[in-house]
């Protein structure tokens, strides 16, 4: 007997999550559905179901950091179809979101019809992006956006709690490791990226930002 399709939705717009629930209720057979408004609760979902079958991003959830929650969870969990879906539907951000590990692309502009052909696109190993964008060739990613998406999930994870402005002692009581340790992955994040400080690295993260939101000075530590 087949298990039911089991999707994460993760958006912080109640009346679209409602929508995709609606959407996908419909459209598959019994699926069981997960939904997160938060960067914070996809977390706690992905580690209690890491055999989902589908993750549904949108790429502004509160503390998502533009691509960076992307890239993350593509790195920690690589057997998750992931599926962006954005208001934001230019061609580069559809080729970033692509280079970056999403399977396909879904504008929230989009029919029903189309997403759901999109989403069985993805679920039988394909890609898809959004008509108009087949070719994206001509999108490539800087320098610093390929080291970062180097990042080891750990290092990455890291550099995103840098971002919130998170000490060492927060980080390593979050992660369950000794500051030591935190330490000593920031040295490696530090080296990967070629900077030195703190700060450098949350700046050069916002690379993978998708406007130019300022940013919060990191907390320099040693």
């Amino acid at each position: 007997m087949l298990q039911p399709l089991k999707i994460i939705i993760a958006d912080d717009h109640p009346l679209f999550r409602q929508a995709l629930v609606n959407t996908l209720t419909t459209q598959f057979d019994q699926p069981m559905l997960f939904e997160a408004e938060t960067v914070t609760a996809l977390d706690e979902i992905l580690t209690q179901h890491q055999d989902a079958d589908l993750l549904l991003l949108d790429l502004n959830i509160p503390n998502a950091h533009g691509f960076n929650t992307l890239v993350n969870i593509r790195n920690s969990y690589p057997h998750i179809g992931i599926v962006v879906i954005s208001g934001q539907e230019d061609k580069v951000t559809v080729g970033k979101a692509m280079s970056f590990g999403a399977a396909g692309f879904i504008p929230k502009s989009s029919p029903v019809e189309q997403m759901v052909k999109a989403i069985n696109a993805v679920m039988a190993g394909r890609q898809w992006t959004p008509p108009g964008c087949e070719d994206l060739s001509a999108v490539t990613l800087d320098s610093m956006s390929s080291k970062i998406a180097s990042l080891s999930p750990r290092q990455h994870k890291i550099l995103m709690m840098f971002a919130d402005g998170l000490l060492n002692k927060q980080i390593a009581y979050e992660l369950g490791l000794s500051e030591a340790t935190i330490k000593a992955h920031a040295s490696a994040i530090f080296l990967k990226l070629g900077v030195h400080t703190r700060t450098q690295a949350v700046i050069a993260m916002s690379q993978l930002y998708l406007d130019k939101t300022p940013l919060t000075a990191a907390v320099e530590e040693v």
